[in-house]
């Protein structure tokens, strides 16, 4: 699914290269400082960076920028708003049975930005994300601000559209009993160990 080759932006040490296949998720760890959001950025093109990036066998520069940007989502742990109210920023508006698998309810749609608090702000994030169907997530961080089962909501979500929608996941989490409950030791990577080479995977997922 995800076949990254030599890649390399600003803010990293050393080009890295591995692949993420289609329903697995990928737990990435490492010291603050170490480019674990500066390889995220650079995946979703959002940042000036060397290498390759392939998405099914696309290259990201034969796609559109935009595009490839719904395709390969960031979602970062400060989440983006432009617009007075919630559901101003949605183009197709979730269900309630969605928001409540978040522990929200309609009510949240209405609300004003300025109301939500940084969790709320992020769960909200990422419903407004899936609704375009990505075909793969890249999480920054996004349950740094909530409590225990509001995180373990996202995760649960996460994990079903994972699986619903063949989507390759790759996570950053300093959360150890997260990184626990979510990967085994040959997804959890430290990315000290993709500078040096050691987790890298071809398109089998075989280590290479």
């Amino acid at each position: 699914m995800l076949q990254v080759n030599q890649l390399k932006a600003k803010g990293m040490r050393q080009v890295v290269s591995f692949s993420v296949p289609a329903e697995q998720l990928v737990l990435l760890y490492g010291v603050s400082g170490t480019g674990k959001s500066v390889l995220m950025r650079a995946l979703a093109d959002l940042i000036v960076h060397e290498g390759e990036v392939f998405l099914d066998g696309a290259e990201q520069r034969s796609i559109c920028p935009e595009n490839w940007r719904r395709q390969v989502m960031y979602f970062s742990a400060e989440t983006a708003w432009w617009r007075e109210t919630v559901e101003e920023h949605f183009e197709t508006l979730p269900s309630a049975e969605t928001l409540h698998k978040l522990g929200l309810d309609n009510d949240y749609l209405k609300r004003s930005v300025n109301s939500l608090s940084s969790g709320e702000k992020q769960r909200l994030a990422l419903l407004r994300g899936l609704l375009y169907q990505p075909r793969v997530l890249l999480l920054d961080e996004i349950t740094a601000n909530l409590d225990f089962d509001s995180a373990l909501d996202v995760e649960r979500m996460v994990l079903d559209y994972s699986r619903q929608h063949q989507a390759g996941v790759l996570w950053v989490s300093h959360d150890q009993a997260q990184q626990k409950r979510l990967a085994d030791s040959e997804w959890l990577w430290d990315i000290e160990d993709l500078y040096a080479g050691r987790p890298a995977k071809n398109s089998e997922g075989v280590a290479e």
